[in-house]
């Protein structure tokens, strides 16, 4: 493999090896101290799981854009740009429109519905233990699969800064990023992470902002010429800026893409980690706010990853992309580093400092994750089978925090395996299995009378064991260079998303389990929590 780019890196970070700490060190103190200073006002569940529900619409709205714009968005898309062009840009579109499902369909029901956690609208109607069983189970499957492409983007990113090659130096960076999201989550509860999501979403945006003026002022604001430029160097001409280069070389490619939008555009409303954001607000209206402050600032990101992909395509060659991760993860480091200087201090502060803001990125995404599934794991495991409702408040905290550290350990070992694949693509199966487990059972409970707890568990497992199964026998898993295990071939299932398949599978199973139910549904618990989705009566 051509190791000119980690090199390049690498001995930049060397010459500055000082400045780059210290960057790293700021960034991590600060948020230990803001999680160390909200965890003294935690005082109960309420705090601990919904911030005291004291955030405004846009507070909110700002945590919601800094929880969602991941290392994916940062690193993954704009790897996928540079290396793709036209194809790699449809992660952004998909990660957007997806908002839009979140807030005409989920986003005001679900908060006037629940308390804590997506079990909570679940159960409201359906028998308490097996939904809440069945929730908190995909919860933290989702969640482990997100954490994965955070885990994988610390590991490559990190290991760039500071010119580690050895796979060895690799996972104790994951373990150390694993480490510190349990500090957080286990101090801090809800009030620590959204703060830090907040402070996050705005070092994201100015990060992504600074960027794109450079890159447009480096081509004269002529974004043709910048176009051009990117479609040259690529190697591919004109096709970089078609559709096609990715996916449409052959049918599986096309059935890719299709798999892949269809995941991305509906995932967002059943991803665990943004459901719960809903629950930190006073009002349903304040939700509704919170998504539309969330759409704007999203959507302006997803505009600078355009200049980040193609701004990476046009001044770095592939190959010196490809050497330094396979899967593209460094390409917008490697700008900073190139639009500031290859040999000079302003490259490396610039390279530094994006760097930085990409660390701060995925610590803020992975207490959102790791918070998501221990919330889930106390609140209806712990706390409604295991302890029947009998738990206190004191005891539910104290299996929250443990629940961290187990997720934490699990996250730790399976990103250490995922260190070499695209975030992006990992993000993206975080979204197939949620909108085949998590999305269909939420529609069916808040607009089906006729929905049973047969029906939710069906679902829920179905679309789950569907999703995963075929992610497992999938090349993402083995059988291509880029696969988490490249020396084996298991796969059988052709396409790297699985959504084509599992989510329709997962809203069938919900009605099949529905109509084969021999229980009766509650119309009255029904007419209740449809009266409670709509106005808010009653709610939390």
């Amino acid at each position: 493999m051509n190791t000119a780019a980690i090199t390049l890196a690498a001995g930049e970070a060397s010459e500055h090896r000082g400045l780059i700490i210290s960057l790293f060190g700021v960034f991590v103190v600060a948020t230990l101290v803001i999680t160390i200073w909200a965890g003294r006002q935690t005082k109960d569940a309420a705090d601990f799981y919904a911030g005291g529900r004291q955030f405004t619409g846009f507070q909110n709205g700002l945590a919601v854009s800094g929880d969602y714009m991941s290392a994916a968005s940062f690193l993954g898309i704009a790897g996928a740009i540079a290396l793709f062009g036209y194809d790699g840009f449809l992660y952004s579109i998909g990660f957007l429109v997806a908002w839009l499902v979140a807030l005409l369909l989920v986003a005001e029901p679900l908060r006037n519905s629940g308390r804590y956690t997506m079990g909570d609208v679940l159960a409201y109607r359906m028998r308490q233990r097996p939904v809440r069983t069945a929730a908190g189970t995909s919860t933290i499957v989702v969640s482990i699969f997100y954490l994965l492409a955070q885990m994988a983007g610390a590991g490559v990113l990190v290991s760039l800064l500071l010119g580690i090659t050895s796979d060895g130096g690799k996972i104790a960076i994951v373990a150390l990023v694993g480490i510190l999201m349990i500090v957080y989550v286990s101090i801090g509860g809800m009030k620590g992470t959204t703060w830090v999501q907040m402070v996050k979403a705005v070092l994201l945006i100015a990060g992504a902002l600074l960027l794109t003026f450079l890159v447009l002022l480096k081509f004269d604001f002529n974004i043709s010429d910048l176009l051009g430029t990117a479609a040259d160097r690529s190697g591919h001409g004109a096709a970089f800026l078609e559709p096609g280069l990715k996916y449409g070389a052959t049918g599986t490619s096309k059935l890719d893409f299709i798999s892949l939008g269809i995941a991305l555009v509906l995932g967002t409303a059943g991803l665990p980690h943004i459901l719960i954001r809903f629950y930190t607000v006073p009002t349903a209206q304040a939700a509704r706010k919170s998504v539309i402050w969330a759409i704007g600032l999203i959507g302006a990101f997803y505009l600078m990853t355009l200049a980040l992909g193609f701004g990476a395509a046009a001044l770095i060659s592939p190959e010196e992309i490809t050497s330094s991760n396979k899967a593209g993860n460094t390409a917008a480091p490697l700008l900073a580093l190139h639009l500031g200087g290859v040999d000079s201090t302003w490259g490396a502060i610039l390279l530094a400092t994006i760097s930085a803001v990409a660390f701060a990125t995925i610590l803020a995404v992975v207490a959102g994750l790791t918070l998501a599934s221990s919330s889930s794991f106390a609140h209806d495991i712990y706390a409604n089978v295991i302890k029947k409702g009998q738990a206190s408040e004191k005891q539910e905290i104290s299996a929250a925090r443990w629940a961290t550290v187990g997720i934490g350990a699990v996250s730790i070992v399976l990103g250490a395996l995922a260190r070499d694949l695209n975030v992006a693509g990992l993000v993206a199966l975080a979204f197939a299995v949620a909108a085949s487990a998590n999305l269909p059972t939420i529609l069916y409970s808040l607009f089906w009378k006729r929905f049973t707890t047969q029906g939710a568990l069906w679902s829920i497992y179905g679309g789950l064991i569907t999703a995963v199964g075929l992610v497992l026998f999938s090349p993402v898993v083995s059988g291509k260079p880029t696969s988490m295990f490249p020396d084996v071939d298991f796969h059988w299932f052709p396409l790297e998303n699985p959504g084509i398949i599992s989510i329709p599978v997962g809203f069938l199973l919900g009605v099949i389990g529905t109509l084969m139910s021999k229980e009766e549904p509650d119309k009255g618990k029904y007419a209740e929590l449809e009266v409670r989705s709509l106005t808010g009566t009653g709610a939390h």
